[in-house]
């Protein structure tokens, strides 16, 4: 089966069919996105609860008002840890230089946040609370 991107706003609207990646410490679904930023695309949180979506950059946690959203009904969530890659990831972007990243999650302060995983950093990279949070035992989103 193949992923499909579709490209949205903050404001919406959204599609009927988002991934979803986790929930926010306050109880908003997380769903899966991926946006342009400093000349990555970079995997992002996409909470439609809230009008917004952020992605971890340079040790920050950054808005986004335009990104694309994962949209798919045969995805699982694959246990990984240390920039492990298991088969069949959804790739959600690549670094400047041309790095794979792929869609990851983890638990961080009673949320569970989708992120970046860097597989040559050995973690995901989640953005959480203004701050780049780097977790290294996480699962990766992936086509099965």
């Amino acid at each position: 089966m193949a992923t499909k991107w579709i490209w949205t706003t903050a404001n919406g609207p959204h599609p009927p069919n988002m991934v979803p990646g986790g929930q926010d410490s306050d109880g908003c679904t997380i769903y899966v996105g991926r946006a342009h930023h400093s000349g990555d695309l970079l995997p992002a949180k996409v909470i439609p609860a809230k009008n917004a979506a952020y992605v971890a950059y340079g040790g920050g946690e950054h808005f986004v008002d335009g990104f694309e959203v994962l949209c798919q009904k045969e995805l699982i969530w694959d246990n990984a840890h240390g920039g492990i890659i298991p088969p069949d990831a959804i790739c959600g972007g690549n670094t400047a230089d041309g790095e794979p990243l792929y869609v990851g999650r983890a638990y961080h302060e009673g949320s569970q946040t989708v992120g970046k995983v860097q597989s040559s950093h050995g973690c995901v990279y989640i953005p959480y609370g203004g701050a780049e949070v780097a977790v290294h035992s996480y699962e990766v989103l992936c086509e099965r």
